[in-house]
């Protein structure tokens, strides 16, 4: 990646999503990390990096596959806090609009779409998107260390 920036902000992004699936599945890690601070600052910290990676991908003019992959890695990183925000949204206005028993009357028990983006679809994309990008930076490196034009 041409931009050190942009490849900091990577790799803060994926420890960042490391500490949040750490948070969620080692009991241990649960136990330290919890409550509404943590999920507030991680899922701000989140999606600002986010937003940070595809902007600098699209400043800095990645091309082909690689770009591709990195706008996969911020853009699901985004819409993990942005499902999130939009499911809690969604289920406390139709609960305000239809009533309290609203999702026991339609058979659900929450709002499931947005739900799915934000445990399923979105982590599943950024892990795509992230180990793809680390897979071309690799090939890049190991190319540009192979030609004799670059300085060693």
């Amino acid at each position: 990646m041409k931009g050190k920036l942009s490849w900091s902000i990577f790799w803060a992004l994926v420890g960042v999503f490391v500490v949040i699936v750490s948070a969620m599945a080692i009991p241990a890690v649960r136990e330290l990390l919890r409550g509404f601070l943590f999920v507030a600052i991680s899922g701000a910290v989140l999606f600002l990096l986010g937003a940070g990676l595809i902007f600098l991908t699209v400043k800095e003019k990645v091309g082909g596959l690689f770009k591709k992959f990195l706008l996969l890695t911020g853009a699901s990183a985004v819409g993990i806090v942005v499902s999130a925000v939009l499911h809690n949204v969604i289920y406390g206005l139709f609960i305000l609009w239809f009533g309290a028993d609203f999702w026991d009357r339609i058979g659900l028990a929450d709002e499931p779409v947005f739900f799915i983006m934000a445990v399923v679809v979105c982590p599943i994309g950024f892990l795509v998107g992230a180990v793809g990008s680390i897979v071309l930076a690799i090939k890049r490196f190991r190319v540009a260390k192979k030609s004799p034009s670059s300085p060693q």
